[in-house]
């Protein structure tokens, strides 16, 4: 809270330093010849002077006071103006009701407003989607009122901002028709003051020398020219790639506090979240430890795997990885790759069966997809090869699950006990997390939603799952009765082999029990999954690095 101390001048009738001495020093027959006359003069101009500076110690009194009350104590938001008024309480109301909620008549502290808006856009490995946030600042943790979500149009090749290379203006206006519908849902008045952010995720990350930040400087600048809204500053990372930590934190963020397990008065435990991307997958939960033999309590090591987050007033201590290389479009890449891989070891002096189908126990039985497939710069079956993948004359999920599993690299050197896959340590799952909540989300619900499983199920089930989809067209009536199944089976030749790393990763490499259960959802309460909205919420803390553009007038 600021506080202004303020000394008012002051005055000694006896002397005044800032006069002439002789002013105040009696010399004999000259003092005592003074007239009346001047005696009056001077007791005029010393009731004058105090009379001044009585009036001028009012006036910055009532400056400073005014000073005091109005200036914020929190964020650097629209404060008072055109869109709010300071109530008499402390908070802020509304001016309109463009710019106020039905929640509540003011807000919790003179130093927010009301309403405030926040802007994410998620550039994606497969494409771009912009979140516009609603706030009301009625309590004391901003409550999220409403979403409105949009994504790029899907295309050939992706519609994210990696797929457009080296057109850096091109990838900058793709974004556009995102940003169309934030110039329509966002209040006039309330533009100006709403923060915007562009995060980008693992697309980006692989692009070849300057591509990826010839494109992040296309769209700040072009962001900064064309539309109204503040972005955030390239200081705090406003138009950049997003660590991956960052990203699987900002998940659990957006997970349990729609849950209501941060920022308000519940404790009990969190929820995990599992975030399967077309890149990359993340893995973030609070690990609950039991005393040792010392009687005291383990702890989470230290590492790059460890996050400390205050948030709502608590401490967390989170366990987080990304694993980049392991979402499910890099998954698929791989697999492909360790199939042929395998082929090629039994025959390497022959190369003629690449131009003829390649059975793939990951495509289901009577079902076939042309697959490029990139190798080694110096393999020699050459650096890109496409091959007709076909599927088995019978199901064969387990060999699929195989290939799904050797990708993994459960067998590579663990340099911290314990550890997951790939030689990544992770606390096990099964002793320090064993029975609190585990949400799934992305791919991990874009591929069994539609094939009718419930908001939770164990990895048996989806084990089961897996094995249907596997069977081909004869296993597949039990989806008959699922509105929108069978085609979204027909459509997707690589359904199975989605299914099976899926159960290879969460089983295999998380070494989660498979009588786990696990929750899937794409939604909380009507509000989108993922780490768009916990990425948000710190744009509305003071010094998140923007500041309001204020319209000048001509």
């Amino acid at each position: 809270m600021r506080r202004t101390s303020v000394s008012l001048p002051t005055r000694n009738v006896a002397h005044d330093p800032h006069e002439k001495p002789n002013r105040y020093t009696s010399k004999g027959a000259r003092v005592r010849a003074a007239s009346t006359l001047e005696r009056v003069k001077a007791a005029w101009m010393t009731q004058s002077q105090r009379s001044r500076y009585l009036k001028t110690g009012g006036i910055l009194l009532f400056v400073i006071f005014l000073f005091y009350y109005l200036s914020p104590s929190g964020a650097d938001v629209y404060n008072g103006g055109p869109l709010t008024n300071i109530a008499s309480s402390g908070g802020q109301t509304a001016s309109d009701s463009s710019v106020g909620t039905t929640k509540c008549s003011k807000s919790s502290d003179k130093s927010k407003p009301i309403v405030q808006y926040a802007l994410m856009i998620d550039a994606g490995s497969t494409g771009s989607r912009i979140h516009v946030y609603r706030f009301n600042n009625c309590g004391d943790t901003p409550e999220l009122e409403d979403e409105i979500f949009e994504m790029t149009k899907k295309k050939d090749g992706g519609s994210g901002l990696s797929s457009y290379g080296e057109d850096a203006e091109g990838a900058a206006k793709s974004l556009d028709v995102l940003m169309d519908v934030a110039m329509k849902h966002v209040p006039e008045k309330l533009k100006g003051c709403t923060p915007l952010a562009v995060k980008a995720t693992a697309g980006l990350r692989k692009m070849p020398g300057n591509q990826a930040q010839n494109i992040l400087d296309a769209v700040r600048t072009r962001l900064e020219t064309v539309y109204p809204f503040p972005v955030l500053s390239k200081e705090e990372n406003g138009v950049a790639i997003m660590d991956g930590s960052d990203e699987g934190v900002y998940a659990w963020i957006t997970t349990n506090y729609l849950l209501g397990k941060i920022g308000g008065p519940d404790d009990s435990p969190t929820a995990a979240v599992f975030d399967l991307g077309g890149g990359s997958t993340q893995i973030v939960f609070e690990p609950r430890f039991k005393a040792g033999k010392d009687g005291m309590p383990e702890k989470l090591a230290e590492g790059d795997h460890k996050y400390k987050l205050t948030f709502g007033g608590r401490n967390f201590e989170l366990y987080q990885h990304s694993h980049l290389g392991y979402g499910l479009m890099a998954a698929r890449e791989s697999i492909h790759k360790t199939l042929v891989e395998d082929i090629h070891s039994v025959n390497p002096g022959d190369s003629t069966w690449v131009s003829e189908p390649v059975i793939n126990p990951c495509i289901a039985p009577g079902m076939a997809r042309a697959v490029k497939v990139k190798l080694d710069e110096d393999h020699p079956l050459g650096k890109m090869i496409t091959v007709n993948m076909t599927g088995p004359s019978s199901p064969a999920p387990a060999q699929c699950r195989k290939l799904a599993e050797k990708i993994l690299f459960k067998e590579k050197e663990c340099s911290l006990t314990p550890c997951s896959f790939n030689g990544v340590h992770q606390p096990s799952l099964e002793k320090t997390f064993a029975r609190e909540d585990v949400y799934t989300f992305s791919y991990f619900y874009d591929r069994t939603d539609p094939l009718g499983m419930p908001e939770s199920f164990t990895l048996k089930e989806l084990h089961r799952l897996t094995d249907q989809v596997c069977g081909g067209e004869s296993h597949w009536d039990v989806f008959e009765s699922v509105p929108g199944a069978i085609e979204e089976l027909k459509g997707r030749p690589e359904h199975c082999l989605d299914l099976n790393f899926m159960t290879a990763l969460l089983h295999t490499g998380y070494e989660m029990p498979i009588d786990r259960e696990v929750k899937i959802a794409k939604k909380i309460k009507g509000n989108e999954l993922g780490w768009c909205l916990g990425a948000s919420l710190p744009l509305l803390s003071q010094g998140s690095g923007w500041k309001c553009r204020i319209k000048e007038i001509s």
